[in-house]
Formats: C-alpha cells, structure tokens, sequence
C-alpha cells in the first residue's frame, strides 16, 4: 500500500498545482486510483481466464450450433477442427451442412474470421477479417422435394407481440448487415449451384477481395458461359457502400430467370450505393441510389418485343417511422432525358394506408417521347412534338374505407401539338381506310371502311336506340369526357380493393376505338399505356370529331365471329339494315360487345333470348328511359320481340342453360367495361399466366330471373361428385409436408392418397347402381 499512497500523492500535488483554487483531498484521490487499479485488475484477471478457456468456451457454443440445428431444423451440422489462431481469429475445417434425407446442402474446407475487439466489448459482432477457401452451396428443388424446405419452417410462437418499431427494427437490422461485412475479405473458389426439375445454374466465385474499403471479384457463370464482375467501394463502418456488376464481354443475363419465368432481362452494368443513414426523431432515413444501363427485358405479358432503356436510375431517399415505411418525394427517378418526383407511402397501423403520388413537373414534350423505351410504343416511333408536358398522379386509399379511394391523373399541356407522326398516322380515320382485324395475333380478312363497302353505315343511318343502347353500357359519357372517366376509374380501384383482385374495367369508346384501330389485340401492359398515350392525344388534340369517333366505332368492333361493323352485324343476326333495329334488337347488340363471340348462346333453338337476360334488358331500358332516350316499359324493353334471323337458329344446338350463361359472361376483351361486368381472369393473372380460381357462383337462373341450384340427372352428379374427389386427392398431394422425408415416403404418401380416392369413387359408382 505505501506504493499506492506514494502515486496517490504525488496525484493530489499535480491536481493541486494546476487547480490551485479548488484543493483536491488527498484521501478522494487514493479512494478513486485504488478503485481505478482494482478494476484493472480485475479486467486482467478476467481476460486471463477468458483467454485460457477459450477453447473450451468454443467447442461448448459449437456443440450447442450442432444441437440446435438438429433440433430445430433436422440439419446435420459438422465441422472437422476449430480453434483460436489469434486473440479474436477463429480458424474452422471441412465445415458440412446436410439437411435430413436431403442432398447435401453445404460445404467449406477453409474458413477463418476475427472480430474486432472494441465493439465486442459492447456486444457487437464486427467482422474484421474473413478468409473462405473452396466452398460450395448446393440448393436442390427436384420433384417438389428442396434441400432447404427448413428456411420455411414456421415454428410457433407462444410469446405476446408488442407493438413493433419499425423505426429501430430498420436501423438495427441495418447496422447488423453492415456488421457482417467485413473490413477485409478473402475469397477463392466457392461455388453456388441450383438444380431444379427444368432449370440449372452454376456461379463459381474464382475471387473475391475486400481491401483498403475496395471491393473486386470475378465469376465464372455455368462453367465458363459468361464471367461477371463485382466491382466497387465498401466502407461499412461509415454506412458507405458503391458497388457495380459487369459482364467481361457481352451482356449480365441470369438464365434462371428466364428459364422459371419466361423474363428474359440482362443489361450492361448494373449500379447500386448506399450513402448515408440517420437514425432520429423516431425516423430511420436511408439514403442511395441505383442505376442500369441498356436494360433489356422481355416478357409475353409486358410487350411482344423486347423493351429496351439505354439509361435508367432512382436516387431512392427511404424513410422508416415507427409506423410506416415511405420512399421519400426528394427522391428522383431517371429515364434518359427525363425526372420525375415520386412519393410512396405504405402505414401498417392502426390502419392500413396506401399513397402514391408521382410528379414530373414540366418537361419538353420532345424529351418525353425520346425518353420512352424502346420496343414498346411502335405505333408512336419516329413521332415528332412541340411544347411542354407535365404529369401528376395521386392516390390515397385508406383500408378502412376504400370507397372513398383518391384517385388524380392528369396531363396537362402547353402549347402541345404534334409536328410530324411517326410509324402510325393518327389522322388516318378522318378519311376512308382499310381495317385489318386480328384474331390471336393471325390477320383476318381486311375491310373497307369507306362508301366503297356496302356494309359501312354512316352514323345517321344507325338507329339511335342502338347508339343510345351502346353507350348507354359501354360510355354513357362519351360525347363530354375526354377519352377517360375519372370517377369510373376510381371506383374501379375501391371495387378491385374489397374483392381482392383486379376486374379491370373503366374502357371508354375512345379507347376500344384506339385498341381496335391502331393496335394490335396483344394483351399486354405495354399495348395498354400505348393505348392510353393515343387516345389523350386524339382527344386532346381534336384529331377526330366524337361523331367520326362513333362511327368508325359502329362499323369497325366486332359483334360476333367474322362479323365486323353494325352492317355485318344487322343483316346477320336479324336480317335488317342498322337504320330498322328495334330497341330490344338494339339492348342485344349493346349486351354483346364485350363478348361477341358468345352472341348466338344469347338465343335458344327457336330464335327468343334466353329467359335470364331480360334482367339486362330491364337495366339498360330504365338507365335509358331515366335520360328520356326511350319510354318507361314494364314489358322489358322490347326483350320479347327480338328474334333471331331464321336461317341461323338450325346453327344453333341446344345448350344447357348454365352453359350458355357462362359463355355469355366471358368477356373477349381484356378491359371493355359493360354495366352488368361478366366475370373473367384478371389482367394481372394473364400477364404473369395464373388462372382465376375463385368458385364460380350462380350457375343458373330461373325463367322470371331468380337463382336457382342446376338440377343434375344422376349420371351428371355422380361425374361431378367423382371430379371432386379427384381434385381433393390433388389438393392433398400438393399439401404433403416435404420436410425430414425420403423420396421414398412421399411417394408412398401420394400412393396411399390415390388408393383412398379409387375407393370412394368406387363407392359412388356402387350407390348409383
């Protein structure tokens, strides 16, 4: 103790000369230094027993890796030797990861990390050095059966949930990230292979360095195919982050994604970087950005051709609040010559929100039609504009009431006009021309639509019942809106909302007029905003008369197979001219325009309509009487006087009556928009190739219109009980847990499933005699 005193003292003079005022307590001075060197002590101590057990500290936590990847996801995990190489360096061998009956998952024959120290001390894991020799991850889907079903294990959670910060769980997850990123990293030769029942792939990392904040490695796709490059700068520990993938030659393409979605899409270099992260005010703000350049991306659902973008980027601001997730609007997105603000915003509770808005503020208008991908818009190609354009779009839907849904789109222009058209002359329907159907992509016969060809009809020579009926179903606001119904839309929006999927719908005349003139009947995403583009310049640029309008419409549509234009029409159904149609002749012709294909299944053997449409009748009649465009009828609108034309009834077979009304309700269109909306795949189940699977409702209908069960004779209902049995037995197949099972046991599961179902359809057919 009389060293401890000595050092104390001579503590107490220095402390007392510079703090001559304030005389500092020789006794404080010795309590504190002596506290002072105990804690050293004891932190040598401790380090000294932590530094001589370690091993044993490691082998017990690799024991308990071992243990609980058994337990929890049937994982059998071995390591050859482990040990400490240095203060904080953990050294590992002939790592394996082998899911139970599974094909090997994965494989390292060299694996080194250390840590860093300081951030250990406060409980968090920094990697500083890793070194990974002659790896291989191996992931396998082949018949249904994965070497990594244990990713989706769910286990249950008996715990409360609390309320969860979005905030701090954003920041903390991130900051975890970039703690496993290394300071400095040495990589060779590991390799990633997927095989599946259709699809193989193979990136061999050759290498991959980290050094000095700089990031380089090269890897070889499906032995030696392509070589891609990573490329960049990586400063985790400043939340600074730079990096770009490149081809050596060529293009980056990842044959998987074409093979498993049929999206092709490569591109030249891909660019991503994170440049700063704040955490504040409850607020976790991201900062980064992304770019591509020449993108190409090739999808049956999205264009017929391949969609090209020489240059493309997001500076991408994202802020998480406790609540909510939100892409900020400083946020800027990039397309060749052209900016745009968006504004996205997603509020989880204590309701579901969702916003979207989009701003452009204005731009050349010329800049804008050279700014748009390639391949996608062909009808517009080579158009030459003037002026200015600015873009808005506003959307706000509040889960709880999504009746009230805000929807806002505009275009606004000024002093737009359009100097020279490109590869499509919009004017061309001011004057007489030749209309060429399509049908599943295949030319049909063309027609003439011009004095020339008897069948066109000139407006004033179609009854105005039919003109009413028409738009009464189909745009009744055609002659005052300008190409598109707002509020029709919006009600789209809310009703797609609450059904839980997309019913399209909205079409004005203007657009099926588009869609059927200048483009082709493709269904596809692209073919849509084309549409939508051309349609805003015909009406706002007064290219064509609403008149000319409706009657290139009339006569170009289809209205049954092979028949095109109210001419064809008329005489084929009904033997008349479209000047002598009835009203009720009229409401039919109004009824088949979204189906007109199915038109004939409107009538049974003897020529009437089929009982279950004088409901249609009834509303389109009312809707019309209610604009004084016909008079009130209590008799249906003249639904009994409708015969069909006598030469056609023998093509007519008798159909059952559940058949013919679900013929009826299929809709040839993808997005027409009748009052009574038939019932159909969504857009977004064609473009990525799903099917409507919702059960179909409502089969049959009685004679006055009321629902009634179809009756079935016995050998109908006993094939229809068979069908279900069938497809229950699917359906259980499909659900079979793969988990922790041979080959050998599935089979012998399904088996099991299809003797049980052979049973009872055995069963059945013995009851039904």
């Amino acid at each position: 103790m009389p060293v401890a005193a000595f050092v104390s003292d001579k503590i107490c003079l220095v402390l007392n000369k510079f703090l001559p005022m304030h005389r500092v307590n020789p006794k404080y001075v010795r309590i504190a230094f002596i506290v002072l060197a105990s804690l050293i002590v004891i932190l040598l101590i401790g380090g000294y027993i932590a530094y001589t057990k370690r091993e044993a500290l490691l082998q017990k936590a690799i024991t308990k890796a071992q243990l609980k990847a058994k337990r929890d996801y049937n994982l059998d995990l071995k390591i050859g030797s482990a040990h400490f190489t240095g203060l904080s360096t953990v050294a590992f061998t002939d790592i394996s990861i082998v899911p139970l009956q599974r094909d090997s998952l994965l494989s390292i024959k060299k694996f080194e990390v250390s840590v860093k120290i300081l951030p250990l001390i406060y409980g968090d894991i920094k990697l500083a050095d890793v070194i990974l020799e002659n790896g291989h991850l191996n992931l396998t889907d082949i018949n249904h059966i994965r070497n990594f079903d244990f990713l989706f294990k769910k286990k249950k959670d008996t715990t409360e949930h609390s309320k969860v910060d979005l905030s701090e769980l954003s920041n903390n997850l991130i900051n975890q990230v970039l703690y496993k990123i290394p300071d400095n990293l040495t990589l060779n030769n590991f390799l990633l292979t997927f095989i599946g029942d259709s699809t193989n792939l193979k990136l061999l990392t050759k290498t991959a360095l980290i050094k000095n904040g700089h990031l380089t490695s090269t890897i070889i796709v499906n032995d030696g195919a392509a070589a891609w490059h990573f490329e960049g700068r990586m400063h985790p520990s400043n939340k600074d982050i730079a990096v770009k993938l490149y081809a050596d030659a060529g293009k980056v393409e990842i044959p998987f994604i074409q093979n498993r979605f049929k999206l092709k899409v490569n591109f030249d270099t891909i660019s991503t970087r994170l440049s700063k992260v704040e955490h504040s005010g409850g607020e976790t703000r991201i900062y980064g950005s992304w770019s591509v350049r020449n993108l190409l991306i090739n999808h049956p659902g999205l264009s017929s051709s391949d969609i090209t973008i020489s240059n493309a980027a997001i500076d991408a601001n994202v802020f998480v609040g406790e609540n909510y997730v939100s892409l900020d609007s400083s946020s800027v997105i990039h397309l060749k010559k052209i900016t745009a603000n968006p504004y996205v915003k997603y509020t989880l509770n204590p309701v579901k929100i969702y916003e979207l808005k989009l701003n452009t503020g204005w731009l050349d208008a010329q800049d804008i039609f050279d700014s748009f991908p390639g391949g996608m818009f062909e009808s517009l190609e080579g158009m030459q504009v003037a002026g200015k354009l600015s873009y808005n779009l506003n959307i706000f839907l509040n889960t709880a009431h999504p009746d009230d849904v805000q929807f806002d789109s505009r275009l606004d222009k000024d002093h737009f006009r359009i100097v020279k058209y490109g590869k499509t002359n919009l004017t061309k329907l001011n004057s007489e021309f030749v209309y060429t159907p399509y049908e599943k992509g295949k030319p049909m016969p063309p027609r003439f639509i011009g004095s020339k060809n008897p069948y066109f009809t000139q407006l004033n020579q179609i009854a105005p019942d039919l003109r009413n009926a028409v738009m009464t179903a189909e745009d009744p606001s055609f002659y005052s809106n300008h190409g598109f119904v707002e509020e029709s839309i919006r009600k789209s929006l809310a009703t797609d909302f609450k059904d839980k999927k997309f019913k399209r719908g909205g079409s004005t005349i203007s657009m099926q007029l588009v869609k059927n003139a200048f483009l082709s009947r493709e269904k596809t995403l692209a073919r849509k905003i084309e549409e939508i583009l051309i349609v805003w310049m015909i009406e706002n640029n007064q290219i064509l008369t609403k008149d000319r309008m409706l009657e290139v419409y009339f006569n170009i549509i289809e209205w049954g197979r092979n028949v095109y234009g109210i001419g064809e029409a008329s005489r084929y159904y009904f033997g008349k001219t479209p000047s002598e149609l009835t009203l009720g002749e009229s409401i039919y012709l109004a009824r088949i325009v979204p189906g007109p294909k199915a038109g004939l299944y409107a009538f049974l053997p003897d020529g009437t309509l089929r009982p279950g449409l004088i409901n249609y009748f009834n509303l389109i009649g009312n809707l019309m009487a209610g604009k004084g465009q016909t008079a009130r009828d209590s008799s249906g609108y003249g639904f009994y006087d409708v015969h069909l034309k006598e030469s056609l009834r023998k093509e007519i077979a008798p159909v059952d009556t559940a058949v013919a009304d679900s013929l009826l309700r299929q809709n040839d269109d993808d997005d027409a928009a009748p009052v009574v909306a038939p019932k159909k795949p969504s857009f977004f189940q064609r473009l990525f190739g799903k099917h409507d699977t919702t059960t179909k409702k409502e089969e049959a209908k009685t004679t006055s219109g009321k629902e009634k069960t179809k009756v079935m004779d016995p050998k109908e209902k006993l094939e229809a009980q068979i069908q279900k049995l069938k497809d229950d037995e699917k359906k259980k197949e499909l659900s079979i847990d793969t988990a922790g099972k041979t080959r050998k046991q599935i089979r012998q599961e399904k088996r099991e499933l299809r003797s049980e179902e052979k049973d009872k359809e055995k069963e059945l057919k013995n009851k039904a005699g």
